[in-house]
């Protein structure tokens, strides 16, 4: 058009970012941490609907407090090392709950406080911050919650109004149910095993947000439809488990109790899976299920603990470099 001059320098910041070239390997997605970590969110929202159900108030109070601990430890120590404050992320949230999940619904307020306190500080942010920490910070908070304080984090309540203390099945099965940690006025009551369709709905003793498997495994369903999470590492996970407890002498009648009891279908579907602390490679990831899954069986079996959940993740967080060393695919062209 006469008499109009089209000016056609566009400033880096003016390209659009489907035309910025750079190089290989070329991978786009339309997925963010926080589009990713929202959805993770929601996949825990059934089980923490759950876990006030059967056990109160208390528990959400202390989903909340542990929440806004991991929030506040977040940005208090990114505001210290000088980096930017990256909260909005959801990254510490999804801390929060998990830390909280692994807690019995009668534990003290300052317990998740200690626990994300640690797992934000200590095991997140002095490592690197998201994606370069080693090992889950939830189940590192556990495992430290636990050596400090095993009254407290052993001491489960029985779903229901009361908060009667009450020994979990996998302890029963363990111990027996008079040395399963139940008090001498409910020992009786807890000496035979609950149905599997309570423990599959979650009407058991145990840790606020592990008991219920079928609400953990509606919002470990949206995660494989969101693709978020792969399949492969919780399935061979929770497979191993199963078939290394038979050989180990477990009763079949007693198998679906060591599956639908504990943290293993939490830890299968929502810590096995943490895209920082497991391998990336496909064999890695079928590597990573295995031995977390032989780790548990051996632990619950020939351990002093009932539960090996923790320890199995935590013990194969700190392997996953080592697994994903001998299962990187071979660079094509690459000269001896």
């Amino acid at each position: 058009m006469e008499g109009k001059v089209l000016n056609t320098t566009m400033t880096d910041s003016a390209i659009p970012d489907m035309l910025i070239v750079s190089s290989s390997p070329h991978i786009r997605s339309n997925e963010s941490v926080r589009r990713i970590m929202l959805d993770v969110i929601i996949a825990l929202i059934p089980a923490i609907i759950g876990s006030v159900y059967f056990f109160g108030l208390n528990a959400l109070k202390l989903i909340l407090i542990s929440v806004a601990s991991a929030l506040f430890f977040e940005a208090a120590i990114q505001k210290l090392f000088k980096k930017e404050i990256t909260i909005n992320d959801y990254s510490a949230v999804i801390t929060g709950i998990l830390i909280a999940f692994n807690l019995p619904a009668n534990a003290p307020w300052w317990i998740p406080v200690f626990g994300s306190g640690f797992a934000i500080i200590i095991v997140k942010q002095c490592f690197g911050g998201i994606g370069s920490n080693f090992m889950n910070p939830a189940l590192a908070a556990r495992a430290v919650l636990l050596a400090s304080w095993p009254n407290i984090m052993s001491n489960f309540v029985l779903p229901g109004a009361d908060a009667v203390a009450g020994a979990t099945p996998l302890a029963i099965m363990k111990y027996g149910a008079a040395d399963a940690g139940a008090s001498a006025t409910v020992a009786q009551a807890a000496a035979e095993l609950p149905s599997l369709m309570d423990m599959f709905i979650g009407n058991v003793g145990g840790a606020i947000g592990e008991t219920s498997a079928l609400l953990l495994l509606i919002g470990a369903l949206y995660l494989i439809i969101r693709k978020v999470i792969n399949w492969k590492t919780p399935v061979v996970y929770i497979g191993t488990t199963a078939i290394l407890l038979l050989l180990l002498g477990v009763e079949a009648d007693q198998l679906m109790y060591h599956i639908l009891g504990g943290g293993l279908i939490l830890g299968a579907f929502f810590m096995a899976t943490d895209y920082s602390t497991t391998p990336v490679t496909p064999l890695g990831q079928i590597i990573f299920g295995l031995g977390a899954g032989a780790l548990t069986a051996l632990i619950r079996v020939k351990g002093g603990f009932p539960e090996g959940v923790s320890y199995s993740i935590l013990l194969m967080n700190v392997a996953s470099p080592l697994i994903e060393k001998f299962t990187a695919p071979k660079i094509f062209g690459r000269a001896k």
